[in-house]
């Protein structure tokens, strides 16, 4: 077979199809919603299902949202292991609304993140500043 064949190197309709392809594919996410409040839901208890997520985010969010004390109960569950949703269920207090303790939630998850980040590079950073130290030496 001819080299071009088997060639890594994209000519310009495979380019121009994948940056179609793309374009598509943003357009389609950006259509989609991501979390859904189920029926049956109520000011201080509702239940909502996030679309392409799972366990990772479930129980790191359910641990924030229960960190709040507005908050009497947080469960979350994956419907099905074939289904790529999460379902999170929240009851509250009369002092704040579900929705506002969700919110708060992601908030506490996000700022929570930003430490780890935090944390991750200055470890990181000091660790190639002494093996750059050792290799002078």
């Amino acid at each position: 077979m001819p080299a071009s064949v088997h060639s890594q190197d994209n000519d310009q309709s495979m380019l121009d199809a994948q940056a179609q392809n793309q374009d598509h594919i943003d357009e389609t996410l950006l259509e989609q919603k991501r979390i859904i409040v189920l029926p049956g839901a109520t000011d201080t208890a509702a239940s909502f299902q996030f679309e392409g997520e799972g366990h990772t985010l479930g129980n790191a969010l359910r641990f924030a949202i229960m960190k709040n004390p507005e908050v009497e109960f947080c469960g979350y569950t994956i419907p099905h292991p074939s289904e790529s949703k999460m379902n999170i269920r929240i009851q509250t207090y009369d002092s704040t609304t579900a929705v506002e303790a969700l919110e708060k939630g992601l908030d506490t998850l996000m700022d929570l993140c930003d430490v780890v980040t935090d944390k991750f590079t200055a470890a990181r950073d000091e660790f190639n500043a002494e093996q750059a130290n050792r290799m002078e030496s």
